[in-house]
């Protein structure tokens, strides 16, 4: 079997968003789940994970899930700190880079897609950005 000696980079841009805010502390996959990404036709990387409240939180977890049409599968938990956004103090955010996490960048297939959930009822942007092959 012949390896790939070519590399392969990302072709089009991807930046997917979902609006989380319903409770949901399960970690089977089941419950409210926010689609943040879905992967293109030849598959998607994805290199950044900006989580973002815009509300006050108080200590909790979003949960990040990997769909593979099928199943979900529990990937990774990002604690949440409680916050009291004002004029002078940020909001809760969390960001997952190559950098700040060994488990990206995450390459997920055609027909997969990245899910998440919040612990607690409380609003947060979760926005992924990578490429489709």
């Amino acid at each position: 079997m012949t390896a790939n000696t070519y590399p392969v980079f990302a072709l089009t841009p991807r930046c997917g968003m979902a609006q989380i805010l319903t409770a949901n502390t399960n970690r089977d996959g089941t419950g409210t789940l926010g689609t943040v990404l879905a992967a293109g036709g030849n598959g998607t990387r994805i290199d950044l994970i900006t989580i973002k409240a815009i509300v006050t939180t108080t200590a909790g977890m979003i949960r990040l899930f990997i769909h593979d049409g099928t199943n979900y599968r529990l990937w990774k938990e990002v604690a949440v700190s409680a916050i009291t956004p004002s004029g002078t103090v940020a909001a809760f955010a969390g960001i997952l880079t190559p950098d700040t996490d060994g488990d990206l960048p995450l390459i997920l297939p055609a027909n997969y897609s990245l899910r998440a959930s919040t612990n607690n009822a409380e609003t947060f942007n979760v926005i992924a950005q990578g490429g489709d092959f």
